[in-house]
């Protein structure tokens, strides 16, 4: 980002400019400054240095401003971003540079700051900057930068009106800032705009359907992800349970055995004891006790194992099915179930009123 303004303390002293202030500049300063240009011009910085440091300058002066303006741009042509933005900055601060090198200056400053991760100044001194695009990419890392994305946003949707194509890696942090703050809506909006241009690419539909399922619309992940299958685009257990699992960890496990249980009946996912003993948690997680009840039951017919009666038995417990619960723990205890805990619930359910 960095672009040395090597000539533009002369702009004050040329004949286009203000001639007030070019005949309050004394001749050796004058003198001082141009030797500094071209020496700086030419590399060779310790010769411009010298030529700045041999002259003596009013306090609160135009001089002493141009100096300290032609002395920031050369150290930071040496790579002392700090100290030239100490110097720059006395400069500003001085108020005896024209609009046009306080723009300039601002510009710069702002860059420096940038560099060094100083984002806050940054964006100060870009304040009554003209919004280039330069510049509102600037303010935008620099929000980003801040953790603010709630302010990056505005500016990055400023910056992208204008533009007649967009780079995927502005596409993808459009979908990912949307996200972040929870503007779903949004984001599948330009996750839109990356899937028509990846149509084949499994990830881009697995993300528009979490962006969907994040927003708490399961029936439009499903079918999303059954215009993928249709397709041809082929999934993997894992590709899948990746929304499942977002479903279930944003506290919302009823979604979650919705999405899965669309997913086993369009055949995206194969119906397994795996995949059934799962929908019966989420149900269970869901407080559908009925519905994870019945799961259980067909899955421990299926399998025979003693952990799957025992869940079963719990469930119809929970719902005050006292008989079920019972003798759905004593064909636990026959299919080799853990004895304590068969005990422990046997005993509470057989002392309930």
């Amino acid at each position: 980002m960095r672009r040395l303004m090597l000539a533009v303390w002369v702009l004050t002293l040329s004949a286009h400019s203000n001639a007030a202030a070019a005949q309050s500049i004394a001749p050796d300063v004058f003198r001082a400054l141009q030797m500094a240009q071209t020496a700086q011009q030419a590399g060779k910085y310790t010769e411009a240095e010298q030529a700045l440091n041999a002259v003596k300058t009013k306090p609160d002066s135009l001089e002493q401003a141009l100096v300290w303006r032609s002395q920031g741009y050369l150290v930071w042509a040496q790579g002392h971003n700090k100290h030239a933005i100490t110097l720059l900055d006395k400069a500003l601060r001085s108020n005896q540079l024209s609009a046009e090198q306080v723009a300039e200056d601002r510009l710069n400053l702002a860059k420096l700051s940038f560099s060094l991760k100083n984002y806050q100044p940054a964006l100060q001194y870009l304040e009554g900057v003209a919004a280039t695009d330069e510049v509102l990419e600037i303010r935008i890392q620099s929000w980003q930068g801040l953790g603010r994305l709630d302010k990056a946003l505005p500016v990055a949707e400023q910056y992208l009106k204008s533009k007649t194509t967009i780079s995927d890696n502005w596409l993808q942090f459009m979908v990912a800032a949307n996200a972040e703050l929870k503007r779903y809506a949004q984001a599948e909006q330009w996750q839109k705009q990356l899937l028509q241009r990846s149509p084949d690419q499994l990830k881009a539909w697995k993300q528009l359907a979490a962006l969907q399922q994040m927003a708490g619309q399961h029936a439009k992940a499903l079918a999303t992800l059954r215009t993928a299958y249709s397709k041809g685009i082929s999934f993997k257990s894992s590709d899948l349970d990746s929304l499942i699992n977002l479903a279930s960890a944003s506290e919302q496990p009823w979604q979650a055995a919705r999405l899965l249980e669309g997913m086993l009946q369009h055949g995206l996912l194969t119906r397994n004891a795996s995949s059934q003993e799962r929908l019966a948690q989420l149900h269970w997680q869901a407080r559908d006790y009925p519905r994870a009840a019945a799961q259980y039951a067909q899955l421990a017919k299926q399998t025979g194992k003693g952990q799957h009666w025992l869940s079963l038995a719990q469930l119809e417990i929970q719902q005050g099915r006292w008989d079920a619960g019972l003798q759905a723990l004593t064909a636990a205890e026959q299919a080799g179930a853990n004895p304590q805990q068969v005990r422990a619930w046997r005993d509470w359910a057989q002392n309930q009123p």
